[in-house]
């Protein structure tokens, strides 16, 4: 059979860069069809802009709240022209740092512009507007067409002016008053980073709290937190109808615990309600893939219903992270072409909202562990006694790590504070690769840093098992006759 290349990967956001990459690393002849710019969701909609925004808007906080570190400063300004160029003249630089066709095409990759879709299960058939269709043939397909917004069915949304991650980056005017849809992670980051440029931000969800998949009590410190610097959420409440205005948009929604409705307007709305995968347009049947709900169904290899069709990154409708979408790029590409056992690795992976503070999680969450009856204990240890956090005015958090009991397997952990999407990164490495509480007790860590509070936490192991019998060894074996700290109760930090 004869093939015009050895892969063929549809989708040139984070998985297909690296599935390409990839590919072409290890001497397979690639090609990556791209119907929009290279970069995805992560570059142009996501992870770089919204964090851009986020810095731009944690400074006018620090200038806001200057004179709690002794210095004074004149009225606070916001440029939102000059914030939101910065934006994207770093859009830009990373695109052409990382993302741009250039690059791929030194690599040996050929990029395609136009839309993939399947002929047959090794034909691709890519169009582009006025141009006849062309038809590649692969040996090897890899599918990484990734996601998009869920707009929700709210009466009058088909005519109501909207906002998503795809098009809020584009806004040319600061909205006095912004009404956000969803306070998951889009909504959260959003509603602050407009609240602190100076929006007016009000934040609906039907769920009771904010950011659902992460604890609870950090949940509800994060939200109080939000709530002072001046963004209203209204959760328990399904929006229900949107009105345009000569301003804007009202919505309508109405309160689940009382039934009662009520009207909010603002000058611009942004739908932060989910995301969907981009399947629609792939022909899919014509390759025999098969599907579920959420999007592609793949196995711990990324492989499809085909052997020789692999999918990863969001439009498998799994973990919807730029970091999980380039893993399992490198598992499908190494295992594609290699045919070793490769697996995604679905029990170590982290996540982090980038609100200040930031909430991150890796592992099983303390209302798994204990669901399954897992015999876990908690390790907790204060932001507040982290001596960094100190010096730094970032004491708001907590680290909480879940291990056994016994020899302090890592189980979980939970953080909230200051540069927690760095510290979990800590405990992702200890628990992939089997390192105890113990082992992180005992390793040094420099002083005065954040990460000291992971040692911290780790050190409250050692603290719960102290225990007559272990004194009395100790005071055997060494003759120490000290005291050792009371450790009654089992929360104790020492």
């Amino acid at each position: 059979m004869n093939f015009d290349y050895d892969v063929i990967v549809i989708g040139g956001g984070a998985a297909g860069l690296t599935a390409a990459g990839v590919s072409a690393s290890l001497g397979a002849k690639t090609a990556m069809i791209e119907e929009k710019k290279l970069g995805g969701d992560c570059t142009w909609y996501g992870c770089i802009p919204s964090k851009s925004l986020l810095k731009s808007a944690k400074v006018a906080q620090t200038v806001r709240e200057a004179e709690k570190y002794g210095i004074k400063t004149s009225d606070l300004s916001v440029d939102f022209e000059a914030v939101m160029k910065r934006v994207h003249t770093i859009q830009q630089n990373v695109y052409h740092e990382a993302d741009a066709p250039e690059i791929y095409e030194k690599m040996g990759i050929t990029v395609i512009e136009g839309r993939g879709s399947f002929a047959d299960e090794h034909t691709v058939n890519i169009a582009k507007k006025g141009m006849e269709p062309q038809a590649l043939r692969a040996k090897n397909i890899v599918v990484a067409t990734g996601s998009r917004p869920v707009i929700p069915p709210v009466e009058g949304f088909d005519t109501v002016p909207h906002l998503t991650n795809e098009t809020v980056f584009s806004l040319k005017k600061q909205p006095k008053k912004l009404l956000i849809i969803g306070a998951g992670p889009i909504g959260s980051e959003m509603g602050q980073a407009f609240a602190r440029l100076g929006s007016k931000v009000v934040v609906f969800d039907s769920r009771e709290r904010i950011l659902p998949r992460d604890h609870p009590e950090l949940t509800v410190i994060l939200q109080d937190m939000l709530t002072r610097e001046g963004i209203t959420f209204r959760l328990n409440s399904v929006v229900k109808k949107a009105n345009k205005t000569g301003n804007g948009v009202i919505l309508t929604a109405e309160d689940s615990e009382t039934g009662d409705a009520f009207s909010i307007e603002g000058d611009a709305l942004l739908v932060a309600a989910g995301r969907q995968a981009n399947i629609e347009s792939l022909n899919l049947a014509a390759a025999g893939v098969e599907t579920h709900k959420r999007g592609i169904i793949v196995n711990e290899s990324c492989q499809t219903s085909r052997h020789h069709i692999y999918a990863c990154g969001d439009v498998t409708g799994g973990l919807q992270f730029t970091h999980m979408a380039e893993h399992m790029a490198k598992v499908a590409a190494s295992k594609m072409l290699t045919h070793l056992p490769m697996k995604t690795d679905d029990r170590h992976v982290p996540w982090c909202t980038y609100t200040e503070p930031e909430i991150a999680h890796v592992g099983q969450t303390e209302e798994e562990l204990k669901t399954k009856n897992a015999g876990y204990e908690l390790y907790r240890f204060p932001f507040s006694k982290i001596d960094r956090a100190i010096t730094e005015s970032e004491t708001e958090g907590w680290i909480r790590v879940y291990a056994a009991g016994f020899d302090g397997k890592i189980l979980g952990a939970d953080i909230m504070g200051a540069h927690a999407g760095d510290l979990i990164s800590e405990f992702v490495l200890a628990m992939r690769n089997g390192v105890t509480l113990r082992q992180m007790s005992d390793t040094i860590h420099p002083y005065p840093s954040y990460a000291l509070g992971n040692r911290r936490a780790a050190d409250q192991w050692y603290v719960r098992k102290q225990s007559g019998a272990l004194v009395g060894l100790l005071q055997f074996f060494f003759g120490y006759q000290g005291k050792m700290p009371d450790t009654g109760d089992p929360d104790r930090i020492v």
